[in-house]
């Protein structure tokens, strides 16, 4: 029997996570384009601008490890509560500084650096609660429908922003951001999964919990080639819209235009979503590497001819064809990756695919510089495109397969569910046991 597309909704936990990742994901649509031209406003400077987003990034890089194990030590509801509430906190004091005028670049960086921290507690957390909250054989389901939501929220989320960076100013939308957050921690307040973590498991160190992960890590070729991948294509899309969209955008059709191209890629990742809900594909990772390719053809259109109708149908495909990915990723990892390693290996995947994302901001300035913006774009392109080949030049990515549990025919009684989550738990007892192409949320 095949699951409906919508059979995630009938479980309350998974309603209550992809609420939350929905509150989060609409207002961390507009934090970048209102932190983009924040920036932008203070100095100008395409290089500054770098060094802010950069600051969030390699500072989320440092800590990702640990918030992966914290997030297989702890219940990861709460740790989602915990990092919203700290989300929303330094997002406010970001937005007061912009709006009264007393932001420096210095102080930007600042808290860039406390909101990547608090990311990297959160992001193996979320990704890995997923697989919590529905029966193993509707996550493909789950993982569509939840990015569905969130990709919804980023449509909208890039659309306000647009609007309320030219109407009211950067500030407004930083506002925005940190109100999501908060809102965000009260739905993750309510979610209560099945414990995942084996009942008296003996405490080990930090060290030793870094050592089983990575050795579940790399012990999955797939795994690391597809990770190796992403660290050349998330360095490329990073500082491509992150840094030289905004300045091209600056140069050429304006702001409120690039809020709708970003708004347009967050509308084919939507139907994305919904044609991952109904796709039967056995080799579903490979179909997700191959999707990627189209993020080229963006790169490429914004070099060449930065038009507003065909960027906007560029960034359309990109969405479409790369939530294919999105969708084939979470998935491969929750079938194939053991629930109580899962969010150690989030933060490995995520270390590894984020890692050049700094470097990448950092340098999109200076080589636009001295090379031009046109000229930097299409040498990103180009690395993309290699990246993509490489990852399915790997024969375990080409052939890993998608292989999905029975439907269920009704969700679990709650007198016969497993062990649940409570605050009591965040004690640990023992250490037992992701638009950039993945969004972090």
């Amino acid at each position: 029997m095949t699951a409906g597309a919508w059979a995630p909704l009938r479980y309350a936990p998974f309603r209550f996570l992809a609420g939350g990742r929905f509150a989060t994901m609409l207002g961390n649509a507009v934090a970048p384009i209102a932190l983009a031209f924040a920036v932008l406003d203070l100095t100008g400077s395409a290089r500054d601008l770098g060094l802010v987003v950069a600051a969030r990034s390699a500072t989320m890089a440092v800590f990702l490890l640990v918030g992966g194990v914290v997030a297989d030590r702890l219940p990861r509801h709460l740790v989602m509560v915990m990092a919203s509430v700290l989300a929303g906190l330094s997002q406010a004091v970001v937005a007061v500084m912009v709006l009264t005028h007393t932001a420096t670049i210095g102080r930007l960086m600042v808290f860039g650096a406390i909101n990547g921290m608090v990311s990297a507690f959160a992001f193996p957390a979320s990704a890995a609660l997923v697989a919590q909250t529905v029966p193993p054989a509707i996550r493909r389901q789950a993982n569509a429908l939840s990015r569905l939501g969130t990709n919804t929220a980023m449509i909208a989320g890039a659309s306000i922003g647009g609007l309320l960076v030219v109407s009211f100013g950067p500030g407004w939308g930083l506002a925005v951001d940190a109100t999501t957050f908060l809102g965000a921690a009260a739905l993750y307040s309510l979610v209560r999964v099945p414990d995942y973590r084996a009942a008296g498991a003996a405490r080990t160190t930090l060290l030793r919990e870094l050592r089983v992960g990575w050795r579940e890590f790399t012990g999955h070729t797939w795994v690391w080639v597809v990770v190796l991948g992403f660290c050349f294509f998330n360095a490329v899309l990073a500082g491509g819209f992150t840094v030289l969209g905004p300045t091209v955008a600056d140069a050429t059709f304006g702001r409120t235009v690039w809020g709708l191209v970003l708004a347009a890629q967050t509308a084919g990742m939507v139907a994305g979503a919904l044609v991952a809900m109904r796709l039967r594909v056995r080799r579903l990772l490979r179909l997700g590497v191959a999707c990627c390719a189209p993020s080229c053809l963006l790169l490429v259109a914004l070099a060449v001819t930065p038009a507003t109708a065909l960027l906007i149908a560029a960034s359309f495909l990109t969405g479409l064809a790369t939530e294919q990915f999105g969708v084939a990723w979470e998935v491969s990892l929750q079938e194939h990756i053991p629930a109580d390693k899962l969010a150690r290996v989030y933060s490995y995947d995520a270390l590894g695919s984020f890692l050049a994302i700094p470097a990448g901001q950092v340098v999109a300035g200076p080589l636009a510089g001295a090379l031009g913006v046109g000229t930097a774009l299409l040498l990103g392109a180009g690395v993309a495109a290699l990246s993509v080949i490489g990852m399915l030049a790997s024969r375990s990515v080409r052939r890993l397969t998608h292989t999905p549990a029975p439907a269920p025919t009704v969700p679990v009684p709650a007198a016969t569910a497993p062990r649940m989550s409570t605050v009591d738990d965040a004690v640990p007892s023992g250490h037992p046991a992701p638009a950039l192409a993945r969004n972090v949320s």
